[in-house]
């Protein structure tokens, strides 16, 4: 007889793009006219409202059919401020699980950031920066994209080293921006160059006390070459990649399905090692409740907006994750 999934101490570590997560009252330093009552997209209050819902009911269920447990640690994307942060907390569905964030604004002219969600009981915050990218384009005008979020901490007593990304868009094609997410890896592994003074980071990687999880948007799907060349090469193993296929993906763009939210780990989280976290498993959290559910467009993310027009829906991306268990 099989031992039921929940008999194991494990963890739900994942990510979730929150689709233009912002409040509806304007800020006079970023472009979010948009995203106000009178904006094009006529963002008000109970369209707020029923974002926190769909988005706070969505979080309580990722990985929890694995751990029987909300999330204990989440990234997070396209987050305005604190005060989206504070309020998707306080939803009824996360307000008892004890969740906190870390958050910096970022120089990105939407405003838009990145953050991590965490549960004080079993995460507790070591140290946490911002790590800004310095991406110029061909004129020599720097790319004001997002932060890269570093966060040190320790996962039911072992530290782990967390780097949430967002990085720059396809808007203005995938060739012609491609530099920019080579550029955010190349900067990604400098800052891991720096988590100590000891060796060089294969070394570092190779050490049991040290477990790196690289998470977020990258715009990029795993064979491209700033995930296949920029990250892997260097001690890393993207447990997201062998998910995505011709029918499944994060999100979907003109029917085409990519994985742009994905999570990379160090090697050394495949252990045995008594007493040390490793990696049991990854997904999609791709439930029917995120999904159309009828049109031309079903199986697709339920998105908030589509073709300009208020849809309701969570996000035009599905989050991922990985469940740690304890060996």
């Amino acid at each position: 007889m099989s031992i039921p999934s929940q008999a194991f101490e494990q963890y739900t570590v994942g990510f979730y793009n929150l689709e233009n997560f912002f409040d509806f009252q304007n800020d006079q330093h970023i472009l979010d006219d948009d995203f106000t009552t009178l904006g094009r997209n006529e963002w008000n209050e109970n369209r707020y409202n029923k974002k926190l819902q769909k988005i706070s009911d969505a979080i309580s269920q990722i990985g929890a059919d694995y751990t029987g447990n909300l999330p204990a640690v989440l990234g997070v994307a396209e987050v305005e401020n604190k005060k989206v942060l504070n309020d998707l907390i306080q939803q009824p569905k996360l307000r008892n699980h004890k969740y906190s964030y870390v958050h910096f604004n970022s120089p990105d002219e939407r405003g838009i950031d990145v953050a991590l969600l965490y549960r004080t009981d079993v995460f507790e915050v070591l140290e946490s920066r911002p790590i800004t990218l310095l991406i110029e384009d061909d004129m020599g005008i720097r790319d004001t994209t997002r932060d890269i979020l570093y966060v040190k901490g320790k996962l039911a007593g072992t530290t782990l080293h967390i780097y949430v990304n967002h990085w720059p868009s396809r808007r203005d094609g995938s060739g012609t921006t491609e530099y920019k997410r080579a550029l955010a890896a190349q900067q990604l592994m400098q800052h891991i160059d720096q988590i100590d003074d000891a060796g060089n980071r294969r070394q570092r990687l190779e050490k049991d006390n040290t477990f790196i999880i690289i998470m977020g948007d990258f715009n990029d799907d795993p064979e491209n070459d700033s995930i296949s060349k920029g990250i892997l090469p260097h001690g890393f193993d993207n447990i997201t990649a062998p998910l995505k296929n011709f029918h499944r993906g994060s999100l979907n763009h003109k029917f085409k399905w990519n994985l742009f939210d994905q999570i990379m780990v160090s090697e050394n989280l495949h252990n045995d090692i008594p007493g040390d976290l490793f990696v049991h498993k990854a997904d999609i959290f791709d439930d029917i409740m995120l999904r159309q559910w009828k049109g031309k467009y079903r199986g697709q993310p339920a998105r908030t907006f589509a073709g300009g027009r208020y849809a309701g829906g969570y996000s035009d991306h599905f989050p991922v994750y990985t469940v740690l268990r304890r060996n």
